[in-house]
C-alpha cells in the first residue's frame, strides 16, 4: 500500500528537522574551516605573509610565478585563477572583491586599487601573443601594464585588456571591453566600451589611492 502525500511530506519535514544540527554544523563550522584552510593554502603558495582580514572563500587557481601582492580585507571568491609571468606583478589593494570566475594575468603588472570590485568571470589581462603564421601558441607575448583605480566596479563578464586603465570611482558595465584608458567617474560599456555618462557626484566619499 502506497503512503499517501500528507504522510509522505509529514516523514521528510520530521527528517529534515533532525538534520538542521548537521546542517548547522556543516554551515557554520565546516566552513569556517574551510575559509582557513583556502588562507593557509594561499599563503603557502605565494610563499609570504597574507594579512588575516582577508577572506578567501574557496580554492583559487594559480600559475607561473606567482608573484601576488595582497592589501587587507579582500574577499576572494571560490574558481578565481591568478597567473604571473617572469617579473609580472598582480596587487590588489584593500577591501577588493574578486568574484567567482574572475581572471587576472599579468606579463607585467595589473594593480587593483582600494574598494575594487571584480563580477563574475570578467577578466582583466595584461598581455597578449605576437600573431604568428605557424604557432600562435607558441609565439612570444606583448604587454603593457593595467591600472585599475580605487572604488572602481567592473560587471559580470567584462574584459579589461592591455594598455588599458581605468580611473577611481568608474563602473564598467557587464560583458564590457576595455581597450584604452577610461578617466575618473565614468560609466562604459559596449565593445570596445565607450563612455555612456559620468557617476553620480560622490560626496563624503572617502577613499584613499591604492
Amino acid at each position: 500500500m502506497n503512503a499517501s502525500p500528507r504522510s509522505t511530506g509529514s516523514g521528510k519535514a520530521l527528517l529534515a528537522r533532525a538534520l538542521m544540527p548537521l546542517a548547522w554544523c556543516r554551515r557554520v563550522i565546516l566552513e569556517r574551516w574551510l575559509r582557513l584552510w583556502s588562507l593557509a593554502r594561499l599563503q603557502e603558495a605565494i610563499g609570504h605573509h597574507l594579512d588575516p582580514s582577508n577572506v578567501i572563500l574557496g580554492a583559487i587557481e594559480l600559475h607561473g610565478t606567482r608573484n601576488i601582492r595582497f592589501g587587507r580585507n579582500a574577499m576572494i571568491y571560490p574558481g578565481v585563477y591568478l597567473e604571473t609571468q617572469g617579473a609580472g606583478l598582480i596587487t590588489i589593494g584593500d577591501d577588493v572583491v574578486l568574484s567567482r570566475g574572475v581572471h587576472i594575468v599579468a606579463f607585467e603588472r595589473v594593480q587593483l586599487g582600494q574598494g575594487c570590485m571584480v563580477g563574475e568571470y570578467a577578466s582583466i589581462r595584461d598581455a597578449n601573443h605576437k600573431l604568428d603564421p605557424f604557432s600562435i601558441r607558441n609565439a612570444d607575448h606583448v604587454s603593457e601594464p593595467i591600472e585599475i583605480g580605487a572604488n572602481v566596479w567592473i560587471g559580470r563578464g567584462a574584459c579589461v585588456l592591455m594598455g588599458a586603465s581605468i580611473g577611481a570611482n568608474s563602473v564598467v558595465g557587464a560583458n564590457a571591453v576595455v581597450t584604452k584608458p577610461i578617466g575618473a567617474q565614468q560609466i562604459v560599456g559596449g565593445v570596445p566600451a565607450r563612455s555612456l555618462r559620468q557617476t553620480p557626484a560622490l560626496d563624503g566619499l572617502k577613499v584613499e589611492p591604492a
